[in-house]
């Protein structure tokens, strides 16, 4: 558009100041989410649930969504906000794009109780069923393989799902079969997600990106819009709500809302806050509101733990109605080895083949330090040792060579890459190559990679220095240090067979820890056990969408070997699915409490778990911060004898006992009030006991109910922890006699010693930490 110059056009600045405000404008603005008065439509009859399809159900979410736009109406300036969604089936609210100035016009408007900004969210197998003893177990008992699980609904909210992956495929002769009265998912259509999608297996997809959107432009090229997932995160029903570039909680929340409308009897949430909620208590955000409200609908909720460790109060799964997820090691690993000239074998890491001949041939070793192209003058020393660029380096050196390449500042600051050594490896003509540690930034964090030529990771500097230590005893350089004669010889053996002799589980360095905490200070800690319990997360192969356009070194793959609470939280959820199957009748605690009370604090050795510390060969006795309960057992989950049950108001009156809270902002957020609480946030009925600080004498109540199919007597013992004293009704009395300024560990067990009885008065393995 072109616009006249001339003097006579007073209004061309005026226009150009608009556009400029308007820039402005759009740069402020940020995504909150509100809450409402009044019942959403899940809970509008006395707090029942209803039929989401029925008439009045229907007419109800018309009339939220109506008082919505009306509220926001008669609120804001037009051409000031954007709404992004209508929440109404367990929450009552909206997410709307706006300015912190229009934010704030809000939170005084008629109806609206609450407002909080939006801190986004971010992503925190073939083997593992066999580590969890299933085949011959849980699934044996439930009709195999196939059935076992059979009608129940796992939802994911997560990146979406590849229709097109082998995992999902259809069998038209052996079809999947989902309960149609139950569950009302649907299947939303778009690029790379097709009519037919859904399958059977794939129950249902949906995907939500206003967020997103709002946030920054959606590429269509790998921003799908689409349940289609082009990162490799997803899974089954499937809730897309988190895109390559960005996460936002409102699209999280409103695919929570969906997915309890749809039905899902299991929500499994891989993903986590960037940091607790700064205005209020941890419990009281919206996205853990979302989350209580789903449990209260019937929805056995699983969240990953975080990825965060090994610091303590590093978690991001915060509430009690929550079950928090840490990452587990399995005993399968996988070694890579170089073996040197000498015979010398060093271990590390790489899912390559081996060198031609595996390690009956052998072939030059060079340092990429020594290989610097010389003509070309001089490159920085980092620019060459990291094999970054093949323009620095030699090819009549490296080429046919096992180049040695350096872990330096480039790896460390984030600017390269394990992908752009495999691009000079193949322009230049390497063999192979090592990427060692280097004594100036220590040992390094390795995971196996797909390394499309022969390749191995040394993370451990000790490693690495053997193998420099020969390479320079082999290499004949002049006066001026250059080389005249590579005499090292080295071959790369086959890194992609797993053994299975490893200790485990142990908990992996970066599952985060608890203690669970109230605010974002982290200076108060919370009477809850976080993480719950552990499931196996580390190096579990995961299917995968080729696109994998956040990480192109696995780009082709339909499988990836993936590490962290993301990958632990989909094996609770599943045992949580097989538990419901068996016991259609219990509450999402029963089965909380069953997974816990059944949990292993050993090892396969039979020694008590250990924890990945900072320091990459150090191992620490794990406590309940870092393994929860410990290690999940099917087997045993399916059977607990006895549970602690906890409905929706136990939740509440735990909420009013939080120490220091303003019970007026509880109201403001729940719609309840503190008409009644617990004693102490430590008496809400859980499979454990934390209690933050102990003064003086303390007690606590917990109560068990008998899920036992036969009249079972138990009979207990206390490991006791330096402060506590105890008594076996079940009420449990804490004693100060030595102030140690930490905390301290116990465990009570109980054990089945006969079945005679009709009356059960003590707890089957249960967990009290």
């Amino acid at each position: 558009m072109l616009f006249n110059m001339g003097k006579n056009q007073p209004w061309l600045p005026l226009i150009l100041i608009n556009l400029s405000l308007i820039t402005c404008f759009a740069k402020d603005r940020a995504i909150y989410m509100v809450l409402m008065e009044g019942e959403p439509v899940a809970f509008r009859e006395h707090g029942t649930i209803i039929d989401p399809d029925s008439e009045s159900a229907k007419a109800h979410e018309k009339r939220l969504v109506e008082s919505h736009d009306r509220i926001l109406e008669s609120s804001l300036e037009a051409g000031s906000y954007n709404k992004l969604y209508s929440f109404h089936h367990i929450v009552n609210g909206f997410a709307v794009h706006t300015t912190p100035s229009q934010a704030k016009k809000l939170e005084k408007a008629d109806g609206v109780t609450w407002v909080e900004k939006d801190r986004g969210v971010k992503l925190k197998t073939t083997y593992s069923p066999h580590f969890l003893r299933l085949p011959k177990a849980v699934w044996a008992a439930r009709g195999g393989e196939r059935n076992a699980g059979e009608g129940i609904v796992i939802g994911f909210i997560d990146t979406g799902i590849d229709p097109t992956h082998p995992s999902f495929s259809y069998d038209p002769l052996d079809p999947y079969r989902v309960n149609p009265t139950r569950f009302r998912g649907v299947c939303e259509f778009g690029p790379r997600f097709w009519a037919g999608s859904c399958n059977g297996k794939i129950v249902s997809a949906r995907y939500f990106s206003a967020g997103a959107a709002s946030i920054i432009p959606l590429n269509v090229s790998r921003d799908f819009l689409s349940p289609f997932d082009a990162i490799g995160h997803g899974r089954i029903a499937v809730y897309k709500a988190i895109y390559p570039d960005v996460g936002t909680l409102a699209d999280v929340v409103a695919a929570i809302d969906q997915a309890t409308r749809d039905g899902v009897d299991v929500l499994t949430l891989s993903i986590g806050p960037d940091e607790p909620p700064t205005e209020t208590p941890t419990f009281l955000n919206v996205l853990d509101m979302f989350l209580l409200y789903a449990r209260k609908s019937g929805v056995f909720v699983v969240q990953a733990a975080g990825n965060k460790g090994p610091g303590p109060a590093t978690v991001v799964s915060f509430g009690p109605w929550v079950m928090g997820v840490g990452a587990s090691t399995t005993d399968r690993s996988y070694v890579g080895t170089l073996v040197t000239g000498d015979g010398q074998e060093i271990h590390g890491v790489g899912l390559s083949g081996s060198t031609f001949g595996n390690d009956l041939l052998q072939f030059k070793l060079v340092s990429a330090r020594d290989a610097m192209m010389k003509n070309n003058g001089t490159f920085p020393t980092g620019y060459v040792e990291e094999c970054q660029h093949p323009e620095a380096l030699d090819p009549a050196v490296v080429q046919g060579s096992i180049v040695i390449c350096t872990f330096s500042a480039g790896f460390y600051n984030g600017n390269s890459t394990v992908p752009a050594i495999l691009d000079t490896a193949q322009a230049l003509g390497f063999i192979g190559f090592a990427l060692v540690a280097n004594p100036v930034f220590g040992d390094i964090i390795a995971v196996p990679l797909p390394f499309s030529i022969p390749g191995i990771i040394i993370p451990r500097l000790v490693d690495a220095h053997i193998l420099l230590a020969y390479y320079e005893k082999q290499t004949t350089r002049n006066a001026g240090g250059f080389v005249t004669r590579y005499g090292g010889r080295a071959a790369i053996r086959e890194g992609r067979v797993a053994s299975f002799n490893g200790e485990a589980p142990m908990v992996t360095r970066y599952s985060s820890r608890g203690p669970d905490v109230l605010d974002i200070n982290l200076n108060i800690p919370a009477d809850v056990l976080k993480p719950e319990l552990l499931a196996p997360g580390d190096l579990i192969w995961a299917a995968w969408s080729p696109m994998s356009v956040a990480n192109p070194i696995l780009s082709g793959y339909n499988f990836a070997l993936l590490s962290g609470t993301s990958m632990a939280t989909p094996h609770a959820a599943g045992i949580a699915a097989l538990i419901k199957q068996s016991h259609p009748t219990w509450t999402p605690s029963m089965i909380a409490s069953a997974m816990s009370t059944t949990a292993s604090a050993y090892d396969n050795r039979g020694q008590p778990i250990m924890a990945h510390g900072e320091d990459l060969t150090q191992l620490f006795p794990a406590t309940p911060f870092d393994c929860g309960a410990g290690l999940i057992n099917p087997s045993h989950a399916i059977d607990p004898g006895l549970v602690l049950p906890t409905e929706f108001e136990d939740y509440i009156e735990f909420l009013c006992a939080l120490p220091n809270i303003d019970t007026s902002k509880i109201k403001t957020i729940t719609g309840r009030t503190c008409n009644s609480s617990l004693p102490s946030p430590s008496d809400l009925n859980l499979p454990s006991i934390t209690i933050s600080a102990v003064k003086g004498f303390h007690s606590v109540r917990r109560l068990v109910k008998s899920v036992a199919t036969k009249p079972e007597t138990y009979l207990c013992s206390i490991l006791q922890p330096e402060v506590v004293e105890e008594s076996m009704d079940l009420e449990v009395r804490f004693k100060v006699t030595q102030a140690i300024g930490n905390f301290s560990f116990g465990e009570l067990t109980c054990i089945i010693i006969i079945r005679f009885s009709q009356k059960t008065v003590s707890p089957n393995l249960c967990f009290i930490k």
